[in-house]
């Protein structure tokens, strides 16, 4: 009688059968017909006696035989039907991943509102929630005042540039009332050099006129003088207020790069969605304070999904970047549900064999994972889902 123990073993869907001690009943033998002559010959008669016994055990041994050849037949003939059947008829197979995001906060207070859930659709800029930045808000209104306090300790030299700039009008004014009297002195002088001529005047009434013209020449030559120095003086003033607030000014630049920099700050209590996708956690709630850095909650674009499989170095030659690739995911229904996918990244370094991944050749403890996109607008194809792939 033969005793068969199975045992198993299971590697991802697959089944492996192994055979252990195989354990025979010895039987008894009974002397065979050739050594009866090697006996006396008074126990002939025992071993005729006992002939037809004999050969009813023999037939027997032999029938039990048949018995277990057959019974061993069957069940190797089962062990291999269940092998074939087990036996993958696809290249790779690995689960399927997203690029994952985690949105943080970029500012620290208390969150007035967050509005985002699990599951959700969010879009690219979308603003989803707000920080409490009011004590930023403080800051800015108090940095504003202290420029504004600073600049009016500066000094501003337009009240005398004013007072400057009327007494060269006024000088202006007078040299051209002292050219109008010249003109006339001149239309004056002619007249009487005529006269003169005609002897109906007198030199002395000539002389008098080129006298006050020469008083006139030297008035509008004052007046001009009086001008340039008075725009001097302008310039003087300017540069010394100028020189006044150097000092004063220098403290408002700081000041105002202060307020820029509380804009940006005040800007980051927003929280804005910057990348289109599923919320897929949610790490944060609307009344909790939060800090620079913390997690609010996590995003992934699903729209294009990745499945990282694991293939062996035989199979290394077989594949290439940007080759399609069948793959299969169960439609829950007992069969298989076929896309198309991409290659996009193949590991240029072996690892173990996850203890989760099965792969064509079992022996393998050394594998090279690679990366599928697989199109995924219907969200047929979820984060975690094990897939397989058969090469085209």
């Amino acid at each position: 009688m033969m005793i068969l123990n199975r045992i198993k073993s299971t590697s991802g869907s697959k089944q492996r059968w192994k055979s252990v001690n195989i354990r025979f009943i010895r039987f008894i033998r009974v002397p065979n017909k050739g050594r009866k002559a090697d006996l006396p010959a008074k126990q002939d008669k025992v071993f005729s006696g006992h002939n037809s016994k004999t050969n009813n055990t023999f037939a027997m041994q032999n029938t039990s035989k048949t018995i277990l050849q057959a019974l061993f037949s069957v069940a190797l003939l089962l062990l291999l039907t269940a092998c074939n059947k087990n036996k993958s008829t696809y290249d790779a197979s690995g689960a399927f991943e997203a690029d994952e995001i985690i949105v943080s906060a970029e500012q620290t207070g208390k969150i007035l509102n967050l509005e985002v859930e699990e599951g959700q659709t969010l879009k690219a800029e979308q603003v989803v929630g707000q920080i409490d930045v009011n004590a930023l808000n403080v800051q800015k209104e108090q940095t504003i005042a202290s420029v504004n306090a600073i600049t009016q300790k500066t000094n501003d030299a337009a009240p005398q540039i004013s007072i400057l700039q009327s007494q060269i009008k006024t000088q202006k004014a007078q040299i051209r009332v002292l050219t109008q009297q010249m003109e006339v002195l001149d239309v004056e002088i002619n007249r009487v050099s005529n006269l003169l001529k005609a002897e109906a005047a007198t030199p002395k009434q000539l002389d008098d006129l080129k006298g006050q013209k020469s008083v006139l020449d030297k008035q509008i030559a004052v007046a001009q003088d009086q001008i340039e120095v008075l725009n001097e003086q302008i310039a003087a003033a300017r540069a010394n207020v100028s020189l006044q607030n150097r000092s004063i000014l220098s403290e408002v630049t700081p000041m105002q790069k202060r307020v820029s920099i509380l804009d940006e700050q005040i800007s980051r209590g927003v929280i804005k969605n910057m990348f289109p996708g599923t919320v897929l956690g949610k790490y944060a709630s609307a009344g909790e304070f939060t800090s620079m850095g913390k997690a609010l909650y996590k995003i992934a674009d699903l729209s294009t999904i990745t499945l990282r499989v694991y293939i062996t170095g035989n199979q290394l030659p077989l594949i290439k970047l940007n080759q399609q690739v069948k793959v299969f995911t169960d439609d829950g229904k007992g069969g298989m549900q076929e896309s198309t996918g991409t290659i996009t990244w193949i590991n240029s370094k072996a690892e173990f064999t996850p203890k989760t991944i099965q792969t064509k050749d079992e022996r393998a403890n050394l594998v090279y994972a690679i990366k599928v996109k697989v199109p995924n607008a219907a969200g047929t194809y979820k984060i975690g889902m094990y897939g397989e792939i058969k090469f085209q």
